[in-house]
């Protein structure tokens, strides 16, 4: 997954969702066929590119736990005009994997029938990046700055800005894309991206300073897993199975992490091994925290859930009124297969 595309946009994500979620209303018809047509093929629908952000299912996959479940696995690339919410809504992937969670409250409060049942990272990556001649190391730090972002990631400075009591006019937005030329030209004093991106960091060089959105005040979780509702209901054990095969491919990725990173270059070699191998071991410090190391892989809690829906509806985020926790979460699943769940941290 191409991890600086962040699908967090209110009108770019709900284009088109509530006409969808009223589609879905009164009908299973759509996930049944999905489940019945093969029911040993899960497809996994990513809310973008394939990245290092699936190393756990590739590793997974590559050494056999999804066919002692049952299954196999397919991974279905998302994209700007792929509305990978939409396509585990409706049945057509058993189980997804979207860059950010307000994505899945968003999409709930919009009627979609998706409930998230794992956490992949416990912090999100999307980081401030800065230079030691102009530094941000806290959010007071943003005022009078001009900060570059892409688009679909303004929502997280406006949230950042909102928790930290810092007004909007304080702080100069310039759109931009993945690129860090900005901030090394001067245009701005400050860039945005995900810090597992290495390879496009590396430009920075030694003087990068960093300022994370979770220590910023902003603790939104990356990588959540999601399924439909009524997979929940009629189809239990292949939801347990696909996060049983999946939580055991990360514990896998934790013990050996250069051999995950050939499983992925050589399921997609249009990536660079040697920025994998540099990136591995954050992605690895994302998925494994003192979280993990008392809760088990995959780990949430309905408070932080809780936090984000109080943010994200101070900002008028929810044109259908803001969901319920119980409505976006559950634990259910994290819970029935806590014997399997690597506890490292």
């Amino acid at each position: 997954m191409t991890q600086d595309k962040m699908t967090l946009d209110r009108r770019g994500l709900l284009r088109g969702m509530t006409a969808f979620g009223a589609a879905l209303a009164g009908t299973h018809i759509g996930i049944e066929k999905a489940w019945a047509a093969d029911t040993h093929t899960v497809k996994l629908q990513l809310g973008w590119l394939a990245g290092n952000g699936i190393l756990g299912e590739l590793a997974a996959d590559a050494n056999g736990y999804f066919a002692e479940e049952g299954l196999s696995l397919e991974v279905v690339a998302g994209g700007p005009n792929v509305d990978g919410v939409a396509s585990v809504a409706s049945g057509r992937a058993q189980i997804g994997s979207i860059s950010s969670s307000p994505s899945l409250m968003l999409a709930r409060s919009q009627g979609l029938p998706i409930k998230c049942i794992a956490a992949g990272y416990q912090q999100h990556p999307f980081t401030y990046f800065s230079l030691e001649k102009n530094p941000v190391r806290q959010p007071k730090d943003l005022i009078g700055k001009t900060v570059a972002t892409n688009g679909t990631a303004r929502i997280l400075l406006q949230a950042l800005l909102a928790a930290n009591d810092i007004p909007e006019d304080q702080v100069e937005v310039l759109v931009m894309g993945a690129d860090m030329t900005p901030l090394l030209t001067g245009q701005a004093d400050v860039v945005t991206g995900w810090k597992t991106n290495v390879g496009a960091l590396s430009v920075l060089g030694p003087d990068r300073v960093d300022m994370s959105l979770w220590d910023a005040g902003i603790r939104l979780y990356a990588n959540p897993y999601y399924v439909n509702d009524s997979a929940l209901t009629d189809h239990p054990d292949q939801v347990r199975g696909m996060l049983r095969a999946i939580a055991r491919g990360w514990g896998w990725v934790h013990d050996n992490p250069q051999e995950a990173v050939d499983i992925l270059v050589s399921r997609y070699p249009n990536l660079d091994r040697e920025s994998e191998l540099a990136a591995v071991d954050a992605v690895v410090k994302y998925s494994f925290d003192e979280n993990t190391r008392q809760n088990g892989w995959g780990t949430m809690t309905p408070d932080n859930w809780q936090d984000q829906i109080d943010i994200y509806d101070r900002l008028g985020q929810f044109e259908g009124g803001a969901p319920q926790v119980d409505d976006i979460m559950t634990l259910s699943v994290l819970d029935e297969i806590a014997a399997s769940r690597p506890v490292y941290g």
